[in-house]
């Protein structure tokens, strides 16, 4: 079964794209697939991510990490 990270995101947001191209692959080494979440359509994910965006979030334990992250941070978030 294949792993989830999400990303915290909006529309026209550069850091988010350039939070993805880091993620890319480092995902891909540890077997994760993105899931990309628009904040925008939920008032309290807005309230939560609105000035912290990117984030990505393990959807299995929940663990966050938010911009800026480098590629060795996210690797140790993925690591089991």
């Amino acid at each position: 079964m294949q792993k989830t990270l999400f990303l915290y995101t909006t529309l026209g947001c550069h850091l988010c794209e350039d939070a993805k191209a880091l993620a890319w692959p480092v995902m891909q080494h540890f077997g994760y697939r993105l899931h990309e979440i628009e904040i925008a359509d939920d008032d309290q994910l807005v309230e939560r991510y609105g000035i912290r965006i990117p984030v990505v979030q393990r959807e299995d334990s929940g663990q966050e990490l938010g911009w800026p992250f480098s590629q060795e941070q996210l690797a140790e978030l993925l690591a089991d």
